[in-house]
């Protein structure tokens, strides 16, 4: 080999190789290089390449056929056999054409020593700079410490710090605020003896047990939901707080210490559960009421609040009975206050369907422009007004019944939306296209004979079949006057509870004027003009203003009072007497027989059933 090539390879700080790449033997080897492979002179030179790189055989290869095809090759992927652990080099893979053949230069660069030396060039650099280049690093860090303390002055929850020993090393101003202590109190004293040292119950809180100084003992991250510190004042701070551990260089130093008072909050939880208790005792309380209210109507109605035991009413009374455990659609017809309402609300009662809502909708007194949108419900800006959803009375029904009063008055063009809501059990809101479905079951009722409006044109002959699938009619009062002295009474009790007012006494003349009216108004107008001679009574008597009465024979009341005599004003009393005395005259006229053939309740127009009862509440 040249000798100004030997002075010059020798010459060089780093590690330098001059191999053979074809006979895999080192031909040359610098000082540097003996240093690196731990291997002497007459060792290193004339060894095997791949012997310096166990392990790393195939990268040498790759790396080799590199330099030899490029000319030059660069690799951080070897390691030198025996070289310095932990250390990272690279190779330069040089390739020399000589006179002997081909050869390959290995130059090797320690890349930690070069990081060591362009730490030093940087502080070479800094040491130049001077003087004023250590101040502005200084303001700089000094600028970043007031930062600090700006945000720690500006947080709203309290941050104190300790070091490894329990010490407080600082304390934020809302922590002062909160605590009572000014900084000066805490830094350099043990925080725990200071604002931690015993349980809300006043027992004694050992350090060993506290989570902010298990923080930088364990190196977990600690929350407490609802502790205490305490003031200087002595008085306790409800708080929730994070111990968070400070580390330096993975040694533990200390902890930080974020909490907030959170006395308001658990004062307002400690009010909204004794609300929330207080609450479901009232709720409680009002279910108890409302079922007691509920026994109590039940036990006081009469089949439903029908009130009567004539012939028609014990027709109207077993027709409810067929009907209401079936789903079928029911027509009522019958003259304005005949109780059709009452009729539906007792067929609605006794169904399966009770326990869902009955939805009454008067038919009369939708304008023809909303029929659409109160019976089906509107999407939010159908039309002008419509500023949100509104729920139709159908969809509001589902699952119960709706009642669809004065169902003759609804316009004919709009009839044929209604009979399609009740063959299909769908409908669309109006402006909106999504089809919605409905389970309901439809009672109508009007005082109209749609027989005839169906005849005339006037209203549509499918929809009448739909909803004319059991009719139902309400005779007229004047039709079974015999009910009207115990409607009257019933009335009259109702009224007298209702209005606070003492309860009048209704006499005989009192009755026999009454069924002597024909009634146009019926039930209805029976009630309204029974609460008006309650409020006019006086001295316990009433007077009923008829107005021209129709030319009907007057009926006579028979002669009941019993043995004691009674003058022309009944009391309750006298009328309870009365009613057992005739109960009793017509079980001696049917020799104590009730039921059947010429029984006494065939000769009082009653039920059998409902005179057994009467039997056993008057005591005979």
């Amino acid at each position: 080999m040249d000798v100004s090539l030997t002075a010059l390879l020798a010459a060089k700080p780093e590690p330098v190789l001059l191999i053979d790449p074809v006979a895999d033997t080192v031909l040359y080897a610098n000082t540097a290089a003996y240093a690196l492979f731990w291997e002497a002179a007459e060792v290193l030179e004339q060894a095997s390449v791949r012997s310096l790189y166990k392990g790393y055989e195939a990268k040498l290869y790759v790396v080799t056929e590199e330099a030899l095809h490029n000319g030059v090759s660069y690799t951080a992927e070897l390691e030198p056999f025996n070289a310095v652990p932990f250390h990272d080099y690279e190779h330069q893979f040089v390739r020399l054409d000589t006179s002997e053949g081909m050869r390959i230069l290995i130059t090797i660069w320690d890349l930690e020593e070069q990081k060591h030396r362009r730490i030093d060039h940087e502080a070479d650099n800094y040491h130049r700079q001077g003087l004023e280049e250590w101040r502005r690093a200084e303001r700089f860090f000094r600028e970043i410490e007031r930062e600090n303390q700006l945000i720690l002055a500006a947080a709203g929850e309290g941050i104190f710090g300790v070091n490894a020993d329990g010490v407080t090393t600082f304390v934020n101003p809302a922590a002062q605020k909160m605590l009572g202590w000014a900084a000066e109190d805490l830094v350099g004293m043990n925080m725990h003896d200071m604002v931690h040292y015993k349980h809300p119950d006043g027992s004694h809180y050992h350090a060993s047990d506290c989570p902010i100084y298990g923080a930088f003992r364990n190196g977990t991250v600690n929350t407490v939901e609802d502790e205490c510190f305490w003031r200087k004042d002595g008085t306790p701070l409800r708080v929730e707080y994070t111990s968070t551990p400070i580390e330096d260089n993975g040694a533990r130093v200390g902890a930080v210490i974020v909490f907030r008072d959170i006395s308001q909050r658990k004062e307002n939880e400690a009010k909204l559960r004794e609300a929330m208790a207080e609450n479901a005792r009232l709720r409680e309380r009002l279910e108890m009421e409302n079922a007691y209210l509920q026994e109590e109507i039940l036990s006081q109605a009469n089949h439903y609040d029908i009130i009567g035991s004539t012939g028609p009413i014990r027709k109207l009374l077993k027709q409810i009975d067929l009907v209401a455990p079936t789903e079928a659609n029911v027509l009522i017809t019958g003259e304005s206050g005949t109780g059709k309402e009452l009729v539906a609300r007792a067929i609605h009662q006794a169904s399966r369907r009770s326990d869902r809502p009955l939805i009454r909708v008067n038919c009369a007194a939708i304008p023809r422009e909303l029929f659409e949108s109160e019976f089906f419900g509107h999407a939010k800006g159908a039309f002008t007004g419509a500023l949100r959803d509104r729920i139709g009375r159908f969809e509001l029904a589902d699952g119960g019944t709706i009642f669809l009063d004065e169902v003759g008055e609804i316009p004919l063009d709009l009839q044929s939306k209604l009979l399609r809501v009740l063959q299909d059990r769908r409908f669309e809101r109006l402006g909106e296209e999504a089809t919605r479905e409905v389970d309901v079951r439809v009672i109508a009722a009007t005082n109209r004979d749609l027989e005839r409006e169906v005849a005339k044109g006037e209203f549509r002959e499918d929809l009448y079949f739909r909803l004319n699938v059991f009719p139902i009619e309400c005779v007229p009062l004047r039709e079974r006057k015999d009910d009207i002295p115990v409607l009257a009474d019933h009335f009259l009790k109702i009224a007298c509870a209702r209005l606070n007012i003492s309860l009048p006494m209704l006499t005989r003349a009192n009755i026999a004027d009454l069924m002597a009216y024909g009634w146009p108004g019926n039930a209805r107008e029976l009630q309204n003009l029974v609460e008006r001679a309650a409020i006019l009574a006086r001295n316990g008597r009433m007077q009923f203003a008829l107005g021209d009465r129709p030319s009907l024979p007057e009926r006579t009341m028979p002669n009941l009072q019993p043995d004691t005599g009674l003058d022309d004003i009944l009391t309750r009393d006298e009328f309870i007497r009365l009613e057992r005395e005739n109960i009793r005259r017509a079980l001696k006229a049917a020799q104590g027989r009730v039921a059947g053939k010429g029984g006494a309740a065939e000769l009082l127009g009653l039920r059998p059933t409902t005179l057994y009862s009467r039997i056993k509440a008057l005591g005979i």
